[in-house]
């Protein structure tokens, strides 16, 4: 796919013309990420906006004692780090490569150029921050008012709908992940999440293979869902 291609496909920049995604690809610089590294920590400054060409990417902040929550996963086609890059202050949180990850960078002065120069990109920015906003409110509902059980069962479902595919048996997970991978991404500890996979397992709502997770009755496991 090309880089105008993938602009296109992308709801920030879909308000743009053919010509004008052209223009704003010959500002993107490519960047390279091997699994596990860093691409920003929190409060660092925010200096550019991130295209993923390939790969995932885990948005993730630290608590007060230092237990690692994982907020976020995006996946190819995904923009992330806009807030920093729009408001000019610190990053609000970390981003690490979950695997070899391919961006695209555009630089803060070059996509401010951009946004006076095609003020039709606003409608699209505004959906995003109202996307990222609510997300986050559900994901501290999720935090504050759902057991264990809960936060791994609705999660589960979220990780189905954006890398889930239709298999003999359910739905797969396209996404490999250890028990700590998913213990924090629900704000819980590893021990408790490996009893939470057991008992829906034992169950028959999922069916487990290392760290291949495959949805069996998705309707079972959305009933235990209960705020």
């Amino acid at each position: 796919m090309s880089r105008v291609d993938m602009l296109r496909n992308t709801s920030l920049f879909s308000s743009l013309s053919d010509d004008q995604l052209a223009a704003l690809a010959d500002r993107l610089r490519p960047r390279a990420f091997a699994k596990g590294m860093i691409i920003f920590h929190k409060d660092s400054p925010g200096r550019s906006l991130y295209l993923i060409e390939a790969g995932k990417v885990r948005i993730f902040i630290l608590s007060e004692s230092g237990q690692e929550i994982s907020v976020r996963i995006y996946g190819c086609g995904d923009v992330f780090g806009e807030l920093s890059m729009l408001d000019g202050l610190p990053r609000s949180a970390g981003a690490v490569a979950m695997d070899e990850t391919r961006v695209l960078t555009l630089d803060r002065d070059d996509f401010l150029a951009l946004l006076e120069e095609y003020p039709q990109m606003a409608p699209s920015i505004i959906a995003i921050l109202s996307g990222r906003v609510r997300y986050t409110t559900e994901y501290a509902e999720s935090l504050a008012f759902l057991d264990v059980y809960g936060r791994v069962a609705k999660r589960l479902l979220e990780l189905a709908d954006s890398y889930g595919a239709v298999s003999a048996n359910g739905i797969e997970i396209h996404l490999r992940l250890t028990q700590s991978d998913l213990a924090s991404l629900v704000g819980a500890t590893r021990e408790s999440v490996n009893k939470v996979l057991g008992t829906f397992r034992d169950q028959g709502l999922i069916a487990l293979d290392g760290q291949r997770i495959v949805i069996l009755d998705r309707q079972a496991l959305r009933k235990g869902i209960m705020y």
